[in-house]
């Protein structure tokens, strides 16, 4: 797998593109009409020329309320330093604000589609590093979806450590503080671990806000970082739609409780979903005894269950990676599929996927490239040449012999690039 540094922004690469075409000032605006500013006049006194010197060039904004936009030159005043643009700004062009400035044939737009098309031919050859932990085996699920970060993968891991402390395991019903619409029970058959899960049988009257609550000894969660358990209902929930609540005292439902964790969707009805929600209060968990449910929104007839809630350290995980000959992937549906020595493997336990994306393709100036950046600028330089050298009879500036120059380059810091092993495309 290919980990490359990024850094340049597109605005800077097409600039050093320029610099390679011989094609580019850049420049700040250093005053404004007199009278006031304007959107059809840019006005630079470092600029040297005489009258009609850049008329036709193309023009770039770069800062200000403009930033982003492009235009003509249709006239320029030597004695004014005053350049006049085609068409007019959306905003008055003031000073300070900053601008490129392209000699022909070299059109600015079409540089940021070389740049793309550079990156997206070096799209199979270089990925832009992701993991994600969003997974969790459990002993009998085989196909998993795979996050759409990935367009591969090389490595799949399983937890088999990590700092924890039992919250509550969910194999005995809440007794603090119950409401009417929820009916507890113990459902000893479908369960995630242990001997049973907490079975929420939810009444049609339920309103958002109410909550079960139960009572424990003392814990110290002061020094954790994450809750993680088990959740599913008969309906899709919705991020948010459950709240489960901490407290150093019996939990009131309000503000005062001491950690209030809204936690995601549901993968789908009757689908057990792990989730992992980072504690937004650790330092002040020093003494918790009491935790709630709520049903927090799309209060609906519905019925829950919860299961092996508990709380974890970040960064204390040890990480075992699956053998490869135990994982496949299905790329049409976007699957992680574990045979049965896989599953068998990776037991009760969260995942960590780690692989790759397809680097992005520059949309906006501001934007950071996620590939070699030599490479994009060589390659994008070679294809400017081309795009404009003309025939063999025409090419006065010999921009062919400068095009294969560049590609050369481009192909050098391509060769540069590791191959990539043990990558498996998802898409």
């Amino acid at each position: 797998m290919v980990f490359t540094l990024q850094g340049r922004t597109r605005e800077q690469i097409r600039v050093a593109i320029g610099d390679n075409l011989g094609a580019v000032f850049v420049g700040t605006a250093t005053g404004d009409n007199a009278g006031g500013d304007d959107t059809t006049s840019l006005l630079d006194t470092a600029l040297r020329g005489s009258n009609d010197e850049f008329n036709g060039r193309y023009v770039r904004l770069t800062s200000g309320t403009n930033d982003g936009e492009d235009f003509r030159v249709d006239d320029y005043v030597a004695s004014t330093s005053d350049i006049t643009l085609v068409p007019a700004a959306t905003a008055s062009i003031s000073t300070g604000d900053t601008y490129e400035l392209w000699e022909e044939p070299y059109d600015p737009k079409v540089i940021d589609r070389f740049i793309q098309a550079a990156i997206v031919a070096a799209s199979d050859r270089v990925y832009d590093p992701e993991e994600d932990i969003s997974l969790f085996a459990d002993k009998n699920t085989a196909r998993f979806d795979i996050p759409s970060k990935f367009a591969m993968l090389t490595d799949v891991y399983r937890r088999s450590g990590v700092t924890a402390r039992a919250i509550h395991s969910c194999s005995a019903t809440f007794d603090e503080t119950t409401d009417t619409d929820f009916t507890q029970s113990l459902d000893t058959q479908d369960r995630k671990m242990g001997t049973a899960s907490l079975k929420l049988a939810v009444g049609a009257g339920v309103s958002a806000g109410d909550f079960v609550t139960d009572s424990f000894t003392a814990i110290d969660l002061s020094k954790y970082t994450h809750v993680e358990g088990w959740f599913k209902a008969t309906t899709t929930l919705a991020a948010a739609d459950f709240v489960l609540r901490l407290d150093n005292g019996t939990v009131t439902g309000d503000s005062n409780d001491k950690e209030v964790i809204s936690l995601p969707a549901t993968t789908a009805a009757d689908t057990w979903t792990y989730f992992r929600v980072a504690l937004a209060n650790p330092e002040s968990d020093t003494a918790i005894v009491s935790i709630g449910l709520e049903y927090n929104a799309n209060h609906a007839a519905n019925t829950v269950w919860f299961d092996d809630i508990k709380a974890t350290v970040s960064g204390t995980e040890v990480w075992e990676r699956i053998p490869s000959h135990l994982w496949k992937i299905d790329a049409q549906a976007r699957d992680l599929i574990f045979t049965d020595g896989g599953r068998s493997f990776a037991g009760n336990s969260l995942l960590k996927l780690v692989g790759g994306d397809k680097p992005a393709v520059i949309a906006a100036d501001s934007t950071s490239n996620e590939i070699d950046d030599e490479y994009v600028i060589a390659d994008a330089t070679s294809r400017a040449l081309m795009g404009y050298s003309g025939g063999s009879f025409t090419d006065a500036e010999e921009r062919r012999n400068l095009a294969a120059f560049w590609r050369g380059h481009a192909e050098k810091r391509w060769r540069a690039m590791p191959m990539l092993v043990n990558v498996r495309k998802v898409s």
